[in-house]
Parts: structure tokens; sequence; C-alpha cells
């Protein structure tokens, strides 16, 4: 047989051990090579060449302002700002090496300015993972041997101070910070990158299963690295980092930013710089400011030495206090913009609550923010981005797609408590079927540290990988932390130079926008086709307190949105020509109509747009809420601040509109204003309004217009009729249409409120009837009884976040007492009565009135609950209660342009997350032939429980706050029963007319011919009624500082009740529109409409509009210019 010529040199015999590892003991030995125990010894021990500090080297001078010296401190108060002067002295010897930089280290944040006030860069101190302490000194000035820059150091933490070391504990208002240090440095460069080596090969390690082949290369290759480390001197660390090639691959590191260019075409992860800011949260707003500063610079400065690096930024409103505090660094930050290193995002003024704002705030966070951004950078946004919000209300997707986007950015939903979200990339329907392409990243964060376990979660995580399998991967320190750090652009690099070598880990790329990456996944989809659909709100299964918590910010809002509604179609009118005639149509854009052809008047649209600004910046996502603290002094002085401004424009306006008048609630009537009372009606709905006011100060008996007057006389009770299409609404006597209420009772514990429609009973402090008199039906469960229920409120977690669903075992019951007739009727029927539970105390008037809620032929009159509560409990949830003889799977809320449906039963966990929702105007439950709903003036929870539909009305979380909501507070609710089923019902028009109270105005005696003046609204709808005119303002494009310039008027209309609707728009005949268009909510044109004449009411223009079900639509119309003006233009 022929031998094998092969000479072997393997050996024969074998004496040794072999080289059998205990593969858990080596992988734990990798903990040992950095810092620890061995510190002294390790890499940790040659990371820095040099370290100077001391006078001569380093020169402190703490000042008070950038030019004012005081005494040298070292330690510092919470919340307070302090200024240093530093100058370096570099030693000439120190010129040889890469990189020379301060080490300066306050224990907070910081900021690096030059001394010419220059804007450098942030610092966050302390020893967390967010950790930025070194400015690195610009060569010229090594050469130099000189350095000198000034610090503003901000005495506050990343998140918050909290006095426990619990994040949403409240601050330690104690808490001091020291100066650990300010030191000359040279970092050893090829120390620092061995160092980003060991830590990529050990996030290998920890990432791979034990049995894949990188794993184990990295594993072997790491201890390698360990063996191999003697002196540390240069030479060592250069062998060290050759045998970290073995993994990277060989001369990976020259490549820089061209390691992206290598390896796969195609990233399954795609990088992106993020630093989330939270707008407010554990720090007020001025805070926020300097985080903004420093964060940016910060990014900006990166920029230079990664050119792979994309920041991406969103929140209008950082950027105009970055432009109005920060000039320079604002100018740098255009630059990077311009190159296309800054990405503009978000297309919002903040990052707001994805639940509470109404339909049109939502509007003007899109139009606002992309405004601002085409205004400052040239472009708008083609991306949503909510990261953090608290759940997203299913109208969005229109709302997105109208203002120039079609990808939607999120990830919440990863922090739900009781389900699993089911999709990482979807096309997301709204309410009225529009869609937007959504990404959730499986990476389930936003402030990803750009790690080995992250990159590869992003795929290993992703739900939709049968039809997509990229994931974004939004990586920085938010909050302060200043957004990306090196080490993170660092490790990024060494994993793409692991991918471009081995196929275990999903390759991840740089360079690319946030909109490439959308438009990579719409091209691989075909368009969306092969995505997964979600239809619907994108329900937040956590923090659900939120839609209670902190009242009073929650009742500014809603009472600001809708003053502002008010104040803009108020004073369209006086601003739009040949409007002499109509002065009495609707109040900011109303009033500039008349004005500016007799006076000069000028549209406020500067006021205006501030005031929209503070109401917008307090919907962020922590504040509206009620998660933040330490911001609530802001936010109520910019309410209060909104509330003025409001006013003002208002009275200005009515005092052209209905001169001679004045504010009935701002002071008692004379003897001289006995004649009569006017109401400005700022809906597009008849009505009838039963109003309050004080007699007091009347000199000869009550005024002519009161038709009843309270028990102890102090309060005069009117009916205000304002018939169809009505601006101005007079008090009139008791109509035909009213039904003359009453209350009966046995002179202790059981009352009866009732007309001939309903009859409600209260017995032993309960409400224990709702009869319908028509329909002889009760609405009360029979051996039930409705009224203010409280409950234990101590969630898992997250105080003023959450309420959980275990707090519905701690029902308590609440009794009325002392319960009082205060008006008897025929007017208003109203009785008070006092609840009260442990230190608190509730106060509520109970009232019904002889007017039905709407003007709707069978509709019924409204029960109003008027509550002055002192509060003073500590996690406990104050809710109404009614237990509704009525049978529903789903009860029916408002949202933003429309409703949804949320299950009343338990049969999923899909079902029974559902505990506490959020809800507008209204909730509703409702069955074949009846229905009830609750009413919200201010309030946001609500649940429907079976047949118990509740609304939430205060809780008493104390943290972050310790205080939230101690003290008094002042709301409303109502409860309306309805014939039909919801969709039969007035109820979205009664909710409407409910949140939107009449301009009183008293009219003096000597004043006469006052219904001639008063004219109908200039727009009407005639049609189905399920189409509400929302909006009436002035075009955002209008010339608003040249007389007699072309002037537009926007209409905003949507469809209530989910189908179909058809409206005919018909606009006053001396409104002499020249031409109209549908546009987009930036107001660009989509589309001219036809203009038609209507012979038989004066020659009026009118429009035939469509709409599909909750479909938003605005209407652009544009007036003929007055004589001498310019031409209309011809629209974006």
């Amino acid at each position: 047989m022929a031998c094998c010529s092969h000479k072997s040199q393997y050996p024969v015999l074998n004496h040794s051990t072999g080289a059998k590892w205990i593969k858990n003991l080596t992988q734990s030995r990798l903990s040992t090579f950095l810092g620890g125990h061995f510190q002294d010894v390790n890499l940790s021990s040659v990371l820095f060449i040099h370290r100077i500090d001391g006078p001569g080297v380093v020169d402190l001078q703490v000042v008070a302002s950038m030019g004012m010296h005081i005494t040298v401190l070292i330690r510092f108060g919470l919340g307070t700002n302090h200024w240093w002067k530093v100058k370096m002295t570099i030693p000439r010897s120190w010129a040889q090496y890469e990189r020379v930089q301060l080490e300066f280290d306050p224990g907070c944040e910081a900021m690096v300015f030059s001394t010419d006030g220059v804007p450098l860069q942030g610092i966050t101190g302390g020893y967390g993972g967010d950790r930025r302490v070194e400015h690195i000194i610009p060569r010229e000035a090594v050469l130099r041997g000189t350095y000198e820059v000034v610090i503003e150091s901000s005495c506050n933490g990343m998140f918050g101070v909290p006095w426990n070391g619990d994040t949403i504990a409240p601050p330690d208002m104690n808490r001091t910070f020291q100066l650990a240090s300010a030191d000359l440095v040279v970092p050893n460069q090829e120390a620092w990158h061995l160092m980003w080596d060991f830590h990529a090969l050990r996030e290998i390690v920890d990432t791979l299963p034990g049995n894949s082949s990188l794993q184990n290369k990295a594993l072997v290759t790491a201890n390698a690295i360990m063996n191999a480390f003697t002196t540390g001197d240069k030479e060592n660390i250069k062998e060290m980092r050759a045998i970290a090639e073995d993994v990277f691959g060989k001369g990976w590191q020259t490549k820089g930013a061209g390691i992206y260019k290598e390896g796969p075409e195609r990233s399954q992860v795609v990088g992106i710089s993020y630093c989330h800011i939270d707008t407010a949260w554990l720090w007020p707003y001025s805070v926020t400011q300097q985080k903004t500063a420093r964060s940016w610079s910060t990014q900006i400065d990166l920029m230079e030495r990664y050119p792979e690096h994309r920041f991406a930024c969103s929140q209008a409103q950082q950027f105009k206090w970055l432009e109005q505090q920060y000039p320079p660094l604002f100018e740098k930050l255009k630059e990077k913009v311009a190159s296309g290193q800054f990405h503009v995002i978000g297309g919002a003024w903040v990052e707001n609550d994805g639940n509470m704002p109404s339909g049109e705030a939502l509007v003007r966070q899109f139009v606002y923010g992309q405004r601002y951004f085409e205004s400052r950078f040239g472009r708008r946004c083609e991306t949503a981005w909510l990261p953090d919000s608290f759940g997203l209300t299913a109208a969005y997707p229109q709302l997105i797609r109208d203002s120039g986007m079609k990808y939607f950015f999120t990830q919440k939903l990863s922090w739900n408590n009781v389900n699993v979200f089911p999709h990482s990339t979807f096309n997301w329907v709204g309410i009225d079927g529009t869609q937007v392409l959504c990404h959730m990243t499986p990476v389930d964060t936003y402030t990803a540290q750009a790690t080995v376990g992250e990159v590869n979660k992003g795929v290993m995580n992703h739900k939709n990988l049968e039809s997509n399998d990229t994931a974004l991967l939004v990586f920085g320190n938010g909050d302060g932390g200043g957004g990306a750090l090196p080490k993170m652009l660092e490790n990024l690099r060494r994993i793409r130079a692991v991918t471009n070598n081995h196929r275990d880990l999903p390759p991840v790329s740089m360079g690319s926008t946030v909109e490439q990456f959308f438009e990579d996944i719409e091209r691989n989809s075909k368009q969306g086709s092969t995505l997964p659909v979600w239809r619907g709100e994108l329900y937040l299964e956590f923090h659900r307190g939120t839609y209670t918590s902190h009242g009073s910010i929650k009742k500014g809002n809603r009472k600001c949105e809708i003053l502002l509604r008010d104040v803009e179609v108020v004073l369209f009118l006086i601003s739009t020509p040949d409007s002499t005639e109509m002065i009495f149509q609707r109040v900011a854009t109303l009033t500039t109509l008349v004005k500016s052809k007799s006076s000069g008047y000028v549209y406020p649209k500067n006021t205006i747009d501030d005031c929209w600004e503070k109401v917008l910046l307090n919907q962020f996502h922590d504040v509206l809420p009620g998660s933040a603290m330490m911001v609530y002094d802001d936010a109520e002085k910019l309410y209060a601040e909104v509330r003025r401004d409001c006013h003002s424009m208002l009275e200005e306006a009515f005092n052209v509109l209905v001169a001679g008048t004045h504010p009935a609630l701002e002071s008692s009537p004379s003897a001289d204003l006995q004649a009569g009372i006017l109401a400005v009606n700022p809906t597009q709905f008849a009505r009838q309004d039963v109003v309050e006011f004080p007699l007091s100060g009347v000199a000869s008996g009550p005024l002519s217009s009161v038709v009843q007057t309270s028990v102890d006389g102090k309060h005069g009770y009117a009916l205000i009729e304002c018939q169809e299409d009505d601006f101005v609404g007079q008090a009139t006597g008791m109509s035909t249409r009213c039904v003359p209420v009453s209350v009966q009772t046995d002179g202790s514990d059981h009352f009866v409120l009732r007309n001939s429609v309903i009859q409600l009973t209260i017995s032993k402090g309960r409400i224990t009837s709702l009869y319908d008199l028509v329909l002889k039906r009760e609405v009360i469960q029979k051996g039930n009884s409705g009224g203010l229920v409280i409950f234990e409120d101590r969630p898992n977690y997250w105080d003023a976040w959450d309420v959980e669903i275990h707090h519905l075992e701690t029902r308590t019951p609440l009794e009325f007492s002392s319960i009082r007739v205060i008006a008897q009727g025929p007017l208003r029927a109203s009785v008070e009565a006092q609840v009260h539970y442990g230190k608190s105390t509730v106060k509520a008037t109970l009232s019904l009135d002889a007017v039905n809620a709407t003007l709707k032929h069978d509709s019924r009159p409204l029960i109003r609950f008027d509550a002055v509560v002192d509060w003073h409990e500590r996690h406990r949830i104050l809710k109404f209660e009614l237990p509704l003889d009525i049978n529903n799977t789903v009860a029916t809320y408002e949202c933003q342009f429309g409703f949804v449906q949320r299950p009343t039963y338990k049969n999923t966990t899909l079902d029974a997350a559902k505990f506490e929702v959020c809800g507008h105007k209204y909730a509703d439950f409702s069955e074949y032939g009846y229905g009830v709903a609750i009413l919200s003036e201010s309030k946001y929870g609500f649940a429907c429980e079976g047949n118990v539909l509740r609304i939430s009305l205060l809780r008493a979380a104390t943290a972050p706050d310790a205080e939230q909501d101690q003290g008094m507070h002042e709301f409303s609710w109502a409860v309306l029963p309805h014939v039909g089923s919801f969709l039969e019902s007035d109820v979205p028009m009664a909710a409407y007319i409910f949140n939107s109270p009449l301009h009183l105005r008293f009219a003096p005696h000597s004043r006469t011919g006052v219904e001639s003046l008063v004219s109908k609204f200039p727009f009407t709808l005639h049609g189905t009624p399920n189409i509400i005119l929302e909006t009436v303002k002035r075009g955002e494009d209008d010339d608003f500082e040249t007389p007699n310039a072309t002037k537009t008027v926007i209409l905003r209309l949507y469809e209530a009740f989910g189908g179909r609707g058809r409206t005919e728009l018909r606009i006053a005949s001396n409104l002499h529109v020249l031409v109209a268009y549908t546009t987009n909510l930036l107001e660009d044109h989509k589309a001219e409409l036809a203009l038609s004449r209507d012979a038989r009411n004066d020659m009026a223009s009118k429009l035939e509009l469509e709409f599909r079900g909750f479909e938003v639509k605005t209407v652009k119309l544009v007036f003929e210019a007055a004589e001498g003006s310019s031409s209309p233009s011809s629209g974006r």
C-alpha cells in the first residue's frame, strides 16, 4: 500500500494539559481590565500621560457674570448658575502630543464659552454613563501655551436632583455641588482607542449566543489582549490593538468614516444621533434653554471629528430659544443644517402630548413648527417625531399627512405594562382612513447607547421581519446628557468593521437621514402595501393617570384653546374688507374687517402668535400630562398671560362690534344698565343658555332681563337665545321652547329636580334616579346609585403618571350632605351640596335648566355640576360615576376631530388594559333608543366599566411634585341623557356648546336699535348636520402690516360622526370672495373650488363641500382686494 507523501509535523507524544478553557471564568475575567480593584495596574492606569492642576496651571475665578469678579467658591446650591473664568498655562513640551484637554467636572451641567461669548460645548459632570468633562484645547492654543475660556455651571443634574436618589422624587432643595476637577490633561489616545476596542469585544461576548463563532472569537481576542498587557507603553498598546484586528479587520481604523462604505450595500440598522431634551420635566423652562445650547453645541463640535455623524433634532420652540439667546451658536447650527449634518425633524412646535390637545391645537403644533423650520432653514420636515408621548390619538395620521409629512417615528408603546405592541414597522391608519408609515424602533429606546446589544436588538426584536427588516437606532443621551458621546460613534465604527467581515451581527450604517431610512422602507415594501396595518389609536397601556394629574394645567389648556378660537373668529370680522355692515359676525378674525377701513386697525397677528406659542409650549408631553415639577409656576404664568391678552383683544373687538356695552361679569351692573343683556355666540350653533350674574349694585330693582332670582336674592338668571346663525343673541323671557323647572324636597335628604322632560332624584346623599318623563324610562340601574366616589391611588412606581387597575378594587362611595335649595325655578333649579372626606371638602351645585342642551327637536336638558373643591388628600383619586341601565360593548369618547370607541368589557388583556382612557369634551354610553353622556369642560380621564360610566376629577400624587393638586379647584361637568344611540344624538354639539360660554355684555338703558345692528355669521352651513365649523382665522400668509392688502380667511371644518357628509357653505353677500381653495393644514393650495351665487340670498357666494367620515377640510377664501391694494397671491 502506498504511503502518504505528506510530512506531518503533528507530534506523536503529548505531555501538556491541553488548551481547554473554563469559558465562564474567562468571560468573567474581562470585567477586571478596566477600573475596579485593579485600576492602578490595568488599562485604566495608562489612559492619561499627564495630569496637572493648581495655580499657575489652571487659574479659576468665579464671577457673578461674564464681567464681575466675586469670591471663589467650590460648592454651589441647587438651581443656581455660576460663571468661571478659566485661564490655562500649557507646558511647551506638550506640543508634541496629539491632544491636550481641560478636564472640568463641576458635578453638574455646564457650558464652555469662548471669551467672546460663543458657546463651544456642554459639560456633564459626575461619573454616570453620560459623563462628558473633557474640552479639547485648540491646537493653536497648545502651541501658544495659553488658553482662556468662560464656563457657566448650572447646579442641577441631568434628571433633576431628587432628595433620595430616586429619579422621580421631589428635589432636594439643600443639595450642593462641588468642583471635582479642573485639570490640564494629556490623554493617551491609543490607550483610549484600545479601551473602545475592548468595550466592543466585550459587548460582542455578552450579546451573541455562546455557540456562535464570533462570540467565541471575540472572547479569545479580548482574553489575548489582557494577556498581552505588560508595560502599557506605546509599543505594548500597539501590540494589543493589533490583536483586536483579528475581529475588526486589518487596518480598519485608518479608514475612519470610510468603514461604512465597505461591506454590505444595505444595512439593517440605521444609526441617527438624537438628544431627547424634555422641554420641561424635573426642571423649569429656563433650565431647558441651557440644556439645549449645551447639547447642540456639543453635537456640532462632534461633527468636526466624525464626518459620518448625523444629528436629528425636533421641537421648533427649542430652536427659537436658541436663536434668541445664543445667536452665534444658532448661526453655526444653520451651517450644519445646510451641510446636511444637523437634521430638523418632527415638524411641531414641541414634542407635545398626543392625547389631550384639541384638534386645532395639534394643527397649530404643525403649522407653527413647519413654518418656523421653513423660515429659518428653507425646508419643512417630512417625518413627524413623538418618541416619548404617552399614547397617540387616532386623528394623527390625517393631521400628519396634511401637514406635509408621511412618516412617523415613535416608541413609547414599548413601555406597555400589559400587552406587547405587535408591530415595529407598519401602516398606521387613523379614524378617517388616512395612513402614515410608522416605525416603532425595536431597540425600544430613543436614548440608545450605540452598543452591540442594541444594534443586535434592532433585528432580533423586530416584529415584522417578514415584511421589513430594517430598524432605526436612535442613540444619544437626552435631557442635558448632550446627545451622542465620542465612545458611541467609536463603537458604531467598530460594529460596522465587524459586520464587514462577519455575519453574526446585523450591519449598521451611519450618515443617512431619517427620511432616507423611511424611503428605503417605502421602496422595499411596495409603497407600504406589504406592511401590516394598525387601525385606530396607539393607546399606551401605561401612564393613564396623566389624563387627570395637575388639574389646573388641564383647565388652563382647555380654556385657552377655546379662548383663542373665539379671538380668531371675532378679530376676523374687523379685519376683512367691505365689512362695515356685518360688524357682529365672529371675533379676532371678525374684528379686523371693519376697523381696517375706518381707523387703521392692524390685525394683532404677533399677539395671537405669541398666545398660541405659549399654549403649544405648555402642551409638552410632561407639562400638560402633569408629570413634571418646578415648571408649573411658569406654565400658570403663561396661561395668565394668554387670558389677559385674549380678553384685551376681545374687549377691543367688542367695543367696535357691540359698542357701548361692557362685560356683564366684570362688575355688577349700575342703575343705567337695566335694559338688557347681549351675548356674543362664538359657535356656529343656535342655542339657548341660562346665564347667571350678580344683582348687587342694581339701584332700582332687578334687570329687565331677569326671569328668576336665586333664593338669597343675590343672583339673577336670564335666558339668552341665539337663533340659527346668530352671532349676537339677546336676553328674552321664558320662550315657548322652555320647559319650566322646579325643586321638590322633603326638607332633609330627598330632593327632586324636574321639568316635564327630565327628573333627577337625590336620596340619602346619592343620585338614585334619572328619569326620562317623556319616554317613561329610568336611566339609573335599579338598586344602584350615582355620585362622587373615591379610590385609593397607589401606582406601582410612576406616581403622577400612573393609575393602576387595582385602584378599582378600593371604591368608596361618597354622599352629598348639607343639601339646600339655592334656585327654585322656573328657569333654573339648583341645589348646593357638600361632601366631606378626610381633610377635603367638595361643594357641588347641581342644576337643571328649563332649556334643552341643543335646539335639536328631541334634545334633553343636561344636569350641570359645578364643583369647588378644597383638596388635601394624598394618593386618592376622585371620580363621578353613574351606573346606567344601558347595555353595550363599547363606549364612545371624543378625540380630536371625531371620536373613538373603546370596550366596556374585559374579554382579553387588550380590552382589560383600557380601564382608564382619554376623552375630550364628552364620553357617551348608549344603546339603541337611548344613551347618556358625561360632558367635560376641563377633565380628560374617563372610564366605562361594564355599565358604569365615570369621569376622573382629581388625583393626589406626591412625586415628582410633592404638592401636586393640593388646594382649591373649580371645575364643571354635566350629564346629558339623550334619545337614540350616540350616532342619532346631539352629544357632540351639546359638548361643544357646554365648552363655549357666551360672551355676556350689559347694554345701557339708553341704547336703542341693538337688534338692527346684529347680523348673522358670515359663514353658514346648510346640509347634513354632521359637519362642524371648528376654526375661522386669517390666512397665515396675509400681509398684516400693509393697509388695504389682500386678505384671506381660513375655515377649518370636520365631519363629527364618522360618516359621509355634504354641506353648502354660504358666505355673506357683503364679503366679496375672489377665489376659494381647499388647502392642506399649512395653507398650501390643493384645488380651486367652484364659487357660485345664491340668487335667493342676496347673491351670496356659496361652496359645495363633501366629506368622508372624520375628514378635516381646510378652505381658504381670498377676498377682493380693497382699492389700491396689491393683487392676491397665487398661493404657495
